[in-house]
């Protein structure tokens, strides 16, 4: 079928139209872009309405009030994870987080303890996660969440799909909690609370830890402590077993160990045999992995066995499971040498 000149002239102009809307939009800077007008956001609010039944009209008008940010996007394209350990620890293992820590116990010590005898983990691990991830509750971020996950969910290409999945969370969460989506602040990737738990992590692993009747994270210690405490049960945490043991290495060819990665491949024993020895006791059956990190000397080795892959599942770096395990035993033994001052 035949096109007449004009309707070819008219489709052109409608085609050059929307190019040029298209790159209006990208040319706008995101804090300027007016978020519910973009097609992407009006298919996620269909899909909301589709697969969990939410009113279009209030998801549109609650749209029409979030800002996308640039400085989100900067934000999550410069972590910290991505320094060399040399410079990653004196961020979070400091004389003033350790005895920030040992207050943080002594203040909550009954807590500690009730979750550790339900779900089988440390004190010192729970404390120093809150330490690491708000110096105990004081610093939970300063975004709305709203404006982090849309922003990462629509203006990050990288990693949209993930937000994009973070955000149908956080309204779910929202909605089941009774929560205003709008009021809620959290850090630039939209973790929330004193424990810092993205929107999956929180539908899934808190816990209402005082029976109270609700699950706050943002204020309520009882409810932080357990649902840190369950987040690792439910990873398989290991009740009574190391998390990682400094290594001596003694082969040329350590780094084929290394570039398995962190996640446990081999017994304690096999790794020995491949050149790498722990330089504390551990047990030879624990199945464990070689893990290097930079210092200004050159490199340390750590055997990283199961619970060190556990806090992994906190936040995929090894950088921070080792900062965790160190910033804990550092206040472990700060609050032990206190007590026996006291004796």
């Amino acid at each position: 079928m035949h096109m007449t000149l004009k309707k070819l002239i008219s489709l052109a102009g409608c085609a050059m139209f929307s190019l040029t809307c298209i790159s209006a939009i990208a040319d706008t800077p995101l804090d300027e872009q007016r978020v519910a007008d973009r097609s992407d956001v009006k298919g996620f609010i269909q899909e909301m309405v589709d697969k969990h039944q939410f009113d279009a009209k209030k998801l549109t008008t609650l749209f029409e009030d979030v800002v996308l940010k640039q400085k989100i996007v900067d934000a999550i394209s410069r972590p910290a994870e991505g320094k060399p350990w040399f410079k990653y620890r004196p961020i979070f293992v400091t004389k003033t987080r350790i005895k920030e820590g040992v207050v943080f116990w002594n203040e909550n010590e009954a807590i500690l303890k009730a979750a550790e005898e339900k779900y089988g983990v440390p004190p010192e691990i729970i404390v120093a996660i809150i330490g690491v991830e708000t110096r105990y509750g004081r610093h939970k971020g300063g975004y709305r969440v709203m404006d982090s996950l849309s922003t990462l969910a629509f203006a990050y290409p990288k990693r949209a799909k993930f937000f994009r999945s973070e955000l149908e969370q956080y309204l779910l969460l929202t909605r089941e909690e009774k929560l205003n989506p709008m009021e809620i602040k959290g850090s630039y990737a939209g973790a929330m609370g004193k424990s810092q738990f993205i929107s999956s992590s929180y539908r899934h692993y808190a816990v209402d830890f005082d029976g109270d009747g609700k699950r706050d994270l943002w204020n309520n210690n009882a409810d932080a402590i357990g649902s840190v405490a369950n987040y690792f049960k439910r990873h398989k945490w290991q009740t009574g077993k190391a998390v990682a043991a400094p290594a001596i290495v003694g082969s040329n060819h350590i780094q084929v160990l290394v570039k398995k990665g962190y996640k446990p491949h081999s017994t304690v024993a096999e790794l020995r045999e491949r050149g790498v020895t722990a330089k504390i006791k551990v047990d030879l059956k624990a199945m464990g992995a070689l893990v290097e990190l930079k210092i200004p000397a050159g490199r340390e080795y750590w055997l990283a066995l199961n619970n060190f892959y556990v806090i992994t599942r906190y936040n995929h770096s090894p950088l921070y499971a080792m900062a965790v395990h160190q910033l804990g035993q550092a206040i472990l033994k700060k609050r032990e040498k206190a007590a026996s001052a006291r004796m």
